[in-house]
């Protein structure tokens, strides 16, 4: 069985980056992905400088391309388990889906994050196409359009006041549940609207036109902002043994290594800000971190200034 230096299981932009560089440093890279990338639904990725407006999908494509010039091998398929082989963290086992087991002497996940969308009727609909979870991402499309947020109660008030960067015209909207006094008073004065009641279901054409509620008028609205939990994609952080935070997001060190010996991980997973352009510079840094791991167990250490005396 054929042993890469680097396996790589995640192929979203921390994926190929890492691989990108890790090519670059002579290695033997294999990357496998699943084909669900997080921002699948999006017509178009923003705030990656010369990239912005490119389809998530052409972003991927020129990405596999160009990593593959450099003789990256990359396999469609979905990884089933991982292990380690030495306590070390010098020999991983991936298996996938079909049984098919792979080797390598480092491990890197950017296998993400996997967004819980409301349990609203329609939201899946509209998910990419007015229904968003990163106002950094795709507010400016909306500016000076009525805007709003989803939340359970409190959850909605914070992102509903950060959106007033965007439009004067935002509503918070909490689906049953109560907010407290001061975050009332907060709202108001910044000009927020409360829509308080459940809301019954999306709807529009081809994109988000109105929020509906179980009680009092539909709501104009051309983007919904939500913030609810979030889970790891793949249970492979943990089932490795790797810590989580309480948002179950996993902890890592500046170099993205983790707590587990010749285990990396990049991108979303680890909770840091969640833009495209930094997944990938995740991915970079923690590439030349396992390439300078692989360094030290390949090379001669450098003498003590004793012993070169």
């Amino acid at each position: 069985m054929q042993t890469y230096d680097v396996l790589i299981v995640g192929g979203g932009p921390a994926g190929l980056s890492a691989a990108l560089v890790l090519a670059r440093c002579r290695r033997s890279v294999l990357v496998v992905d699943s084909g669900e990338p997080r921002n699948a639904p999006s017509r178009a990725l923003h705030g990656y400088l010369t990239r912005d407006g490119m389809a998530p999908g052409e972003f991927l494509r020129l990405g596999r391309e160009e990593v593959a010039g450099y003789g990256v091998e990359i396999i469609d398929a979905k990884v089933s388990g991982a292990r380690c082989l030495d306590e070390d963290g010098a020999a991983f086992e991936v298996t996938l889906q079909n049984g098919t087991k792979l080797r390598s002497r480092k491990l890197l996940l950017a296998t993400g994050i996997r967004d819980r969308l409301p349990d609203v009727e329609g939201a899946w609909d509209y998910f990419g196409r007015g229904l968003y979870y990163c106002p950094y991402c795709d507010a400016w499309e909306h500016r000076d359009q009525p805007l709003a947020t989803y939340g359970k109660g409190s959850a909605a008030v914070g992102p509903a006041v950060a959106l007033t960067t965007w439009s004067d015209d935002v509503t918070a909207c909490t689906d049953g549940e109560p907010i407290s006094g001061d975050e009332r008073a907060w709202l108001e004065a910044n000009g927020v609207a409360l829509r308080e009641e459940p809301i019954e279901r999306l709807e529009g054409d081809d994109v988000l036109q109105r929020i509906c509620f179980e009680d009092g008028p539909a709501l104009p609205c051309r983007a919904l902002f939500f913030n609810t939990s979030r889970t790891q994609h793949s249970p492979l952080p943990v089932s490795l043994g790797c810590a989580c935070d309480e948002h179950h997001e996993v902890v890592t060190n500046d170099d993205k290594s983790t707590c587990v010996p010749g285990l990396y991980i990049a991108g979303d997973a680890d909770g840091d800000t969640e833009f495209i352009v930094v997944a990938a510079a995740e991915g970079a840094r923690a590439a030349v971190a396992i390439n300078h791991e692989l360094q030290e167990a390949e090379q001669a250490p450098r003498p003590t200034k004793a012993e070169s005396q």
